[in-house]
């Protein structure tokens, strides 16, 4: 029986992924050997405290239940209570937070949970594919919003067409940015909330990337803009902030509405996060409160600082990042994204994502991955570099 999957299944933006691990094949065969900076996937240990709570929980046989779909109400007292620490939010843990298997689990059912196919969202464009995937499953139309160096990455909300801000039922934003490495300030966000407002609409925020910003900047929350959690939900993550990637564990908190919509619909497809993941989360928030979590902001910065470094050496002048673990870089002239792309990793073994795989503003761009030590993205630099040198700018249509 010959199946080919439903048609949804053609809207998701992962072609271009599994394109990449097959250039990463292709460079091995090649005999490079690969320096992969593609994949956000922190390199880093999470802190031992954190390993002590996982390894402990996890040997007690009475976390080997189902977990509540909602998350164990110590997790989402103590996620409440990093809010309130944080970014000084109130948020009530029994109504208005939910636990995730990491931030992305929220963000592709929440379509799902809020709208009903043939509804309308507001994403940006570049955004982080699971944004247009989780409207795409859900059969919900996406009007993107393009994000574009001259507005510094942000939305120009006044040139929204109304009628799509009147149809639409949530707009969907992400600062600090993945791929854009992009910053909103909190004026950015009390803008928003009050065109949400205005129009009728809902926000999505998407903080992650929250702990990862430089030279002394400090990402707001959505929920310090008064009234705004009447209006919105916001999703963070264990994953970056804590090295947590591979635990799956982050929480949405905000409208109580849209938190108990979520928490319906998880309750009928999972049983939630394994409660010994949450104590170790539980671990994670208390050692950050306590001045003890990891300096992933100073560790990528530093990174950030040396590969720029070198990048400008070796020919690549690359606007410097105020966030995240990217780098978001305009690419040398006579090149498109995906055709510079493939060839500096079958020619250097140097592994990236082209820019148009968040989205058609993203053409002309690449994103660099940091998530290599410093020794690993010198090197990397300095292959780029020959590359620059050497390699000559192929004709369009051979940049498949």
């Amino acid at each position: 029986m010959n199946i080919k999957g439903s048609r949804k299944l053609a809207l998701l933006g992962s072609a271009i992924f599994a394109e990449v691990e097959e250039w990463k094949s292709e460079a091995r065969r090649m005999g490079h050997t690969v320096i992969d900076l593609s994949i956000g996937s922190p390199d880093l240990a999470p802190p031992s405290a954190v390993v002590d709570a996982l390894i402990a929980a996890a040997s007690d046989a009475g976390n080997y239940r189902y977990p509540l779909s909602e998350g164990m109400p110590e997790f989402r007292g103590k996620a409440a209570e990093w809010l309130r620490w944080r970014y000084g939010a109130e948020v009530d843990p029994s109504r208005e937070l939910i636990a995730l298997m990491g931030s992305q689990d929220g963000l592709a059912h929440l379509a799902l949970a809020l709208c009903d196919p043939g509804d309308l969202a507001l994403v940006p464009n570049p955004g982080y594919p699971i944004y247009a995937a989780g409207l795409a499953v859900a059969g919900v139309e996406p009007h993107f919003m393009p994000l574009r160096s001259d507005n510094g990455f942000l939305p120009r909300l006044d040139r929204i067409p109304a009628a799509a801000a009147d149809k639409a039922v949530f707009m969907l934003l992400n600062y600090p940015s993945n791929p854009l490495s992009a910053v909103a300030d909190l004026a950015f966000l009390e803008e928003a909330v009050h065109f949400a407002r205005r129009h009728e609409l809902f926000i999505v925020h998407d903080l992650a990337y929250g702990e990862m910003a430089f030279d002394g900047f400090r990402p707001p929350s959505i929920l310090q803009v008064p009234g705004a959690k009447e209006v919105a939900l916001e999703f963070h993550s264990l994953s970056k902030s804590f090295n947590m990637a591979g635990c799956r564990i982050g929480f949405a908190a905000g409208c109580e509405g849209a938190v108990q919509a979520l928490r319906k619909l998880k309750g009928n497809i999972d049983f939630g996060v394994f409660q010994a993941v949450q104590r170790a989360g539980i671990a994670a928030l208390e050692e950050h409160m306590n001045g003890r979590g990891p300096d992933v902001a100073g560790i990528y910065q530093r990174r950030r600082d040396r590969f720029l470094e070198e990048m400008r050496r070796a020919g690549w002048d690359i606007p410097k990042p105020a966030a995240t673990m990217f780098v978001w870089a305009p690419i040398p002239p006579g090149w498109t994204s995906r055709g510079i792309s493939r060839e500096m990793l079958l020619q250097t073994g140097v592994a990236v994502i082209p820019g148009d795989a968040f989205g058609s503003e993203g053409e002309g761009y690449v994103r660099f991955a940091l998530v290599q030590p410093e020794e690993a993205l010198v090197e990397a630099a300095g292959r780029i570099g020959r590359f620059l040198k050497e390699a000559v700018p192929l004709p369009e249509k051979a940049d498949v």
